[in-house]
């Protein structure tokens, strides 16, 4: 059994308020932050499922002046990362505004987290937030034709989860419900995602991993699939998207859409993405993995570093190559 050690729940919460306060400091204070002056409309808290939770809220960031001729955006939805217990749309506006400034709609979304709401809330959410997306796209200006799905780390495991739900024929509901849809979804962008919730032993016995670095893994283990992580993770197909797209594709299945992800090398998920690309290549799609090295896990959102910069280029090079009618 892999050692318990990690933030209490109080301690965890405590932590995410602190991570909250300081990135609405930051982006009040930091004026290239502001959507505005990229020109930029920021639509804040429209809810997309009607529960009256927080959790259940999004925020559209879209190009100023999308009527009067202007063709419509593609449009991105993004999950955010955040170890599956915590952070929100709130924390990773860089993020949505990094793909609003260069013309996208963006469907930036919160969604339900552990260890209160284990598997499936989390994707369950997701699904539905694609689904409103998909259904609104057109108010704000956006191609329902061309959604990209862009997360990180567990935000990754949701968008490549998502796009296997919306292309594979599933038992759950809110898998047949998307996959019945139909959205047309261009692009995958799993950025340093984390993709097998089995054998949490590879980390936790890793001889070079930090003591920190194994309880954040843990954490959002647990966070996802409860204490029992082993038992849990074989019921729980979907939290382990990766070991779905290593089988052969599913009978009654769609095409998958063409991926691009990113890691560094000092990440302890580089393995995760080096699969990943394994995996797809071996179905005959397309990904493209960028790897930067020395770079560490959430090195993108530190957007005016090379690294970064050198990352976020490399995604609408891809973007705009797969975009394209």
């Amino acid at each position: 059994m892999p050692p318990r050690t990690r933030l209490g729940p109080a301690l965890r919460r405590s932590f995410d308020r602190s991570v909250h306060v300081a990135a609405r400091a930051l982006y009040s204070l930091v004026p290239g932050a502001a959507p505005a002056r990229h020109g930029v409309e920021l639509l804040r808290d429209i809810p997309y499922r009607d529960t009256g939770k927080r959790a259940h809220l999004l925020d559209i960031y879209r190009p100023a002046q999308t009527e009067g001729g202007v063709a419509p955006r593609p449009v991105v939805l993004y999950v955010h990362g955040g170890a599956f217990s915590m952070l929100s749309k709130d924390t990773h506006r860089v993020m949505a505004l990094e793909f609003a400034r260069r013309g996208y709609v963006v469907f930036n979304i919160n969604y339900r987290l552990g260890p209160k709401h284990r598997y499936p809330a989390p994707l369950e959410d997701a699904a539905a937030a694609l689904l409103y997306a998909a259904e609104h796209a057109r108010e704000h200006g956006g191609d329902p034709g061309r959604i990209v799905l862009a997360g990180e780390s567990a935000g990754a495991n949701l968008v490549t989860a998502l796009a296997y739900i919306a292309t594979h024929p599933r038992p759950e509901p809110f898998a047949r419900a998307l996959f019945e849809r139909n959205v047309r979804i261009r692009a995958v962008l799993p950025i340093y995602g984390l993709l097998d919730l089995h054998h949490i032993e590879r980390f936790v016995e890793h001889p070079r991993l930090s003591k920190f670095v194994k309880m954040e893994l843990r954490t959002a283990h647990t966070s996802y699939l409860g204490p029992e992580v082993a038992a849990a993770a074989r019921q729980a197909e979907l939290a382990s998207p990766l070991r779905l797209l290593m089988d052969p594709p599913s009978e009654g299945s769609r095409p998958l859409p063409p991926f691009f992800a990113a890691v560094g090398t000092a990440d302890p998920l580089l393995d995760d993405s080096r699969r990943l690309k394994a995996a797809l290549e071996k179905r005959g799609i397309l990904c493209e993995l960028a790897v930067y090295p020395g770079e560490i896990h959430g090195f993108n959102a530190m957007v005016w570093r090379p690294a970064a910069k050198a990352k976020w280029k490399a995604v609408f090079d891809f973007l705009s190559r797969h975009l394209i009618d």
